[in-house]
């Protein structure tokens, strides 16, 4: 906050301070003068019950309370709240009996009396006050504490966010060499071969460098935008493997303008290149995308040798956990191993442009 923020925030605070005490100060002269003429009587009387009622209401205001009732200990503040009351009883009474003194100039002589009321109302005016104090600083208190447990809240919720976004970051920087690694690999048999769609390949994977390096790191693509990478990253493949590989990628794509996190379905058909076997001399993998209005079914399967679960991929855990921090739980993911035949199963919401 600035230091010019500060000061006015200050002028503020003690200005409603002020005017307060000004409205216990003609509250003082209505109530102790009502049916009186003698207003300088009054006014005078006033202003010698006013450092008494101050100095209690503050003191409460700024010590007991803060020290005791706030941190709860209750005891101690009902003893200290009691000493306190007698003490300000002692100078209320000696207040008074100054004012009598010191004002006594300004009474009228004659049948009108300077003064309304008798020595216990004023006594009860004072503590009247002084509660009216205590209570409205609770108020402001309290105010005050649920404002500060927001901003902390709110600081808190802030600090969560932005560790999940540098966790999710962390999750995408991970995709991207095991993803690079696959596909330079496929780059690098064709250059070695010196084969003639080495060019067309190049451009391919130009293409999905452009995806991961610059879009991976927007919160949503347009889903013609990632099948669009997903069909340029089969491509590559189809030039790796040749005559080995049957693959089928079907597609039902009911809305054109729905978005989903970047790379949130090619690791799954990397995976499937990656962990899938031959059978017979050929690659099978079979996969299917299928959107309405309001979710996307993602199904790929493909051979596999059997193995463990912990041998599932890096691309795979991670997209796991990012579908937990993206979309909690308002998805489906079923992963299932029979018959050396892996299938992955996606079901989830969807966002429209």
């Amino acid at each position: 906050m600035k230091k010019s923020d500060l000061i006015i925030k200050m002028l503020l605070k003690y200005s409603i301070h002020l005017l307060f005490w000004i409205g216990v100060y003609f509250f003082y002269t209505y109530f102790l003068g009502y049916g009186s003429i003698n207003t300088k009587y009054v006014n005078q009387f006033s202003w010698f019950l006013m450092p008494i009622t101050i100095a209690s209401s503050y003191f409460f205001f700024i010590f007991l309370i803060p020290k005791f009732l706030i941190k709860k200990k209750h005891l101690e503040f009902l003893i200290y709240s009691i000493y306190t009351f007698i003490i300000s009883f002692f100078f209320i009474i000696i207040s008074i009996l100054y004012g009598l003194i010191f004002s006594a100039d300004s009474m009228i002589t004659g049948n009108t009396i300077p003064l309304t009321k008798g020595f216990l109302f004023i006594i009860l005016g004072v503590y009247f006050v002084i509660f009216i104090a205590i209570t409205l600083g609770l108020v402001i208190h309290n105010y005050k504490s649920s404002q500060r447990n927001e901003e902390l809240r709110n600081k808190f919720l802030q600090t969560q966010l932005q560790l999940k976004e540098q966790e999710l970051k962390f999750l995408k920087m991970q995709i991207h060499p095991h993803f690079l690694f696959n596909t330079l690999n496929t780059l690098y048999g064709f250059a070695l071969k010196k084969s003639d769609d080495a060019p067309d390949m190049i451009l391919k994977l130009s293409g999905l460098l452009d995806y991961i390096l610059y879009q991976i790191d927007k919160p949503s693509v347009l889903l013609k935008n990632e099948i669009e990478h997903i069909e340029n990253y089969i491509t590559l493949e189809k030039m790796r493997f040749q005559d080995s590989l049957d693959i089928h990628f079907y597609k039902d794509i009911e809305c054109n303008d729905v978005k989903i996190p970047p790379m949130l379905l090619l690791p799954f058909v990397e995976n499937a290149f990656k962990h899938g076997v031959q059978i017979n001399g050929i690659l099978k993998i079979n996969a299917s995308i299928k959107t309405n209005q309001n979710s996307l079914e993602f199904n790929i399967q493909n051979p596999i040798k059997h193995i463990s679960s912990s041998k599932k991929g890096i691309g795979l855990e991670n997209i796991k956990k990012r579908l937990e921090m993206l979309f909690q739980n308002n998805y489906s993911l079923n992963i299932t191993q029979e018959n050396n035949i892996f299938k992955v199963e996606l079901k989830t919401t969807l966002n429209h442009v």
